[in-house]
């Protein structure tokens, strides 16, 4: 098909104007020339580049600035560096040209949104690796994250262009790091739409049905939302309050986040809306209005208080100001209801990115510098690999908080699940090394006691203290964690020195060199990581050395001496796992007879003939198949997307696989009778185990059936449906990691 350039060029042009347009600062002559030179070296560096999608590949850097610019309020370095974000990592500019070309500041985001080059090896990910990099530069420049949540969040809505396999590992990426990063940091919109986006590719048949179902429903919301605001309307505007009212839809994620942890329908999901009161007011005054409208909407319904939530005396950690309220409807209905000023509702829907000032001396002090020098200090330890690094930089993207108090009635913000060892380390790390127990509300609590909103905690200490393995099991914060590890760290260098010195004498005696070539001999021998290990477990006596008789001594070097059946083990042994398969474009045929690699089914997700699978390498286990809904998709596709392979049925031949059911219902009499004959009579399932308890009229059962695929699932779970008295069956994953 021709390409008409003329019709492009005039498109490209379009779009630069709109991006000038989009801005909400007004910038000044010298700002726009910025701009322009930005707009025009991107231009010309990417002019022979195309998109998956066929399109210019400058239409990208142009709808990224204009996200920064409209969506997150950045100012000119911002869209500078947008427009400019993949043009080191792409193309001939360096970063030395960027320096020359627009300073220093622009030198070090655009380093911090270029990708790390080279080659992984294959215990490491590369997505970890460059998501480390990029936060790096986080506590320089919070610029650099916002960028790239705005890069993420246009090639999310670009991704239809994309094959199947790359839309799983794009959107699990998206949902394991940066949705919850954009929650951080108060982009509420933007983690909104990411989330949303990434449930689009992840569980599509879902999405739509929930989509739909919004859609259809959207006349009888409005119409409610009306009348139940009527009277609060009419009392507002008595009182003289500016104010305005909006119903706010759950995002479909949301929805369908509930619809699997509560196990509910849609229909029953009964916050699918909120309504929202946005009122203007004086600084000095939103507090105390805040209460008169949340007064005023009590007086016309009754609140669950339960469901109070005062964020306005206490604000979240990413600067979210808010009362919410749920209150009963005259239908029957709970309807939650949220307070707020004009200012909040802002930060609410853009954060503090929309109020970051960058000029020297002008920094906005917050809730959130603070958790921006928790991040850098565990950003400087560099002792730990990338996806250990990741998973406890995850610890701090927590959404809720709990609120303790220290003896002398300071406030402290912690994760919510945070222990009395968590809080000891918040407050400082010797705190924490030396921590022995706590007192809690003046009650002796042991370190993994989980503290609650109000404790007031007193760390008890003893200098003889240590750090413990155990400790890591209850540490919850990334601060604890990561300062336990950096300890015990230590700790396992200090007793390997030992082994060193041990294994040194056994070489001494037996006339072998104390060289690498060596140690690395007995590595491979003893089946360790690395020396520091061998070390270490022969300092604690879990190596025996006596087994060193294997070896002979030729010249100062050790030799295995090997029988052909030794030879032939170990040749099984040292075979690589990854190597016949890692970077095949092939798909993996399950149940294909021809198939010449070995796999076993996840127990995690149990998959069966019609799911969606994909297969993942193991380190020790070979191949194992996953559902692509399976609860540890999203973290397997995000961080080892390299060991992913593509896989399918290969047909649908009888073969039975086990699924567990769970049903709950009313219990009736000849109930149980009814269900097993349904699974053993009508639809000839053999069962493999059942149970069943009843408790004040209400039953809840599990029962594992051998069905050969998803239709045949989908057949028998309609038919159990269809009895009387039961009102859910759903499939149960197994909580167990495979």
């Amino acid at each position: 098909m021709k390409v008409d350039l003329e019709a492009e060029k005039r498109e490209i042009l379009r779009r630069y104007r709109g991006l000038l347009r989009s801005s909400s600062r007004s910038h000044t002559a010298a700002e726009k020339k910025q701009i322009r030179k930005a707009f025009d070296v991107a231009l010309e560096a990417h002019k022979d580049m195309r998109r998956k999608s066929g399109e210019p590949y400058i239409y990208h850097p142009i709808a990224v600035a204009r996200i920064v610019a409209q969506e997150i309020g950045l100012d000119t370095t911002g869209i500078v560096c947008a427009l400019l974000h993949d043009t080191v990592e792409d193309t001939y500019v360096t970063l030395d040209d960027i320096e020359t070309l627009f300073g220093k500041k622009e030198r070090q985001i655009i380093d911090g949104l270029t990708k790390i080059s080279g080659v992984f090896d294959h215990s490491t990910s590369a997505q970890a690796e460059n998501f480390r990099k990029m936060l790096l530069t986080l506590s320089d420049d919070i610029r650099v994250i916002l960028i790239k949540l705005a890069d993420r969040l246009h090639n999310m809505r670009t991704l239809d262009s994309m094959v199947r396999e790359k839309q799983l590992k794009i959107a699990s990426e998206t949902l394991f790091m940066y949705a919850p990063l954009a929650h951080r940091l108060g982009l509420y919109n933007i983690k909104t739409e990411l989330e949303d986006l990434s449930l689009k590719y992840k569980e599509p048949v879902q999405y739509e049905d929930i989509v739909s179902k919004l859609q259809k429903t959207s006349a009888v919301r409005t119409r409610f939302i009306n009348r139940f605001m009527l009277p609060i309307k009419r009392e507002l505007e008595k009182e003289k309050f500016k104010f305005e009212i909006k119903g706010r839809t759950k995002s479909v994620f949301s929805i369908w986040n509930k619809m699997q942890v509560k196990k509910v329908s849609f229909e029953d999901v009964y916050d699918v809306f909120a309504i929202r009161i946005i009122y203007d007011s004086p600084l000095e005054k939103e507090k105390s209005q805040a209460w008169k409208v949340y007064s005023i909407v009590t007086d016309f319904y009754q609140p669950n208080p339960d469901r109070l939530r005062d964020w306005i005396s206490i604000p979240k950690a990413n600067g979210y100001e808010s009362l919410h309220t749920t209150v009963m409807s005259p239908t029957g209905k709970w309807v939650e209801v949220q307070v707020r000023s004009r200012r909040m509702d802002e930060l609410a829907e853009k954060g503090y990115a929309a109020h970051w000032k960058y000029k020297e001396g002008e920094a906005v002090e917050s809730n959130l510098d603070s958790w921006l020098a928790q991040i850098r200090e565990v950003l400087e330890s560099d002792s730990e690999n990338a996806l250990d690094f990741i998973d406890n930089f995850k610890l701090n993207l927590f959404s809720e908080e709990i609120y303790v108090f220290t003896p002398n009635g300071d406030l402290k913000t912690l994760p919510k699940g945070s222990t009395s060892l968590d809080f000891a380390f918040h407050i400082h790390s010797q705190v924490g090394s030396q921590c022995i127990g706590a007192k809690v509300n003046h009650k002796l609590v042991p370190l993994s006691h989980e503290l609650k909103s109000g404790d007031q905690v007193e760390v008890l200490t003893s200098k003889k203290q240590t750090p413990k393995e155990d400790w890591l099991n209850f540490a919850v914060t990334a601060r604890a964690r990561q300062k336990i590890k950096t300890a015990l760290k230590e700790e396992k260098k200090m007793i390997a020195s030992e082994g060193k010195e041990i294994l040194r004498r056994k070489f001494r005696n037996m006339k072998v060199d104390f060289l690498s070539i060596n140690i690395t001999e007995l590595e491979r021998f003893f089946k360790v990581d690395s020396a520091t290990d061998l070390y270490y477990k022969i300092a604690r006596g879990k190596i025996d050395l006596s087994k060193m008789k294997a070896f002979e001594v030729q010249n100062g070097r050790l030799e295995l001496v090997k029988s052909k059946v030794v030879k032939q083990q170990e040749e099984e042994e040292e075979k690589p796992t990854l190597t016949p398969v890692v970077n095949s474009k092939d798909t993996l045929l399950i149940g294909d007879q021809k198939q010449e690699f070995d796999f076993t089914l996840a127990k995690c997700c149990n998959p069966i003939p019609g799911d969606d699978v994909f297969g993942f390498i193991t380190i020790h286990d070979g191949i194992k198949i996953h559902r692509v809904n399976c609860p540890n998709a999203t973290e397997l596709m995000s961080n080892y997307a390299y060991r992913v392979i593509k896989a399918r049925w290969a047909s649908k031949e009888l073969v039975e696989f086990e699924v567990k059911l769970k049903f709950t219902g009313i219990d009736d009499v000849g109930l149980v009778h009814n269900i097993t004959n349904i699974i053993s009579s009508d639809m000839n399932v053999n069962m493999k185990g059942l149970s069943f308890e009843s408790n004040d009229g209400i039953f809840e059962g599990d029962v594992r059936v051998l069905v050969t695929d998803t239709d045949h699932l989908s057949v028998l779970v309609d038919k159990l449906k269809s009895v009387d008295g039961v009102l859910t069956v759903d499939r149960v994953d197994s909580d167990v990691f495979s």
